[in-house]
C-alpha cells in the first residue's frame, strides 16, 4: 500500500474531525461524572469496552477504511 503525501494528508484531516468532534461533545458536557467516566474508559482496553463503547470506535475506524480503499 502507497502511504503517499495525499493518502497522509486525508487521513489526518480524519484525526482532526475525529478530535474536533470529541472535544465539542467533550466541552458541551462537561461534568464531574462525565470526567470520571471517560477516565475510567481511557483506562479501559478496547477489548473489555461495552459494545456501544466499540461501535463508537467502529464507526471511525469505518472512516479509515474508506480513505485506504480509495473511497
Amino acid at each position: 500500500m502507497n502511504f503517499n503525501k495525499e493518502m497522509l494528508e486525508r487521513l489526518a484531516e480524519l484525526e482532526h474531525r475525529q478530535w474536533a468532534t470529541w472535544m465539542k461533545y467533550m466541552l458541551k458536557n462537561l461534568t464531574s461524572e462525565n470526567i470520571e467516566k471517560w477516565k475510567k474508559q481511557a483506562d479501559t482496553p478496547y477489548k473489555d469496552l461495552t459494545e456501544k463503547e466499540k461501535d463508537s470506535d467502529r464507526n471511525w475506524a469505518k472512516e479509515v477504511q474508506k480513505i485506504l480503499n480509495g473511497s
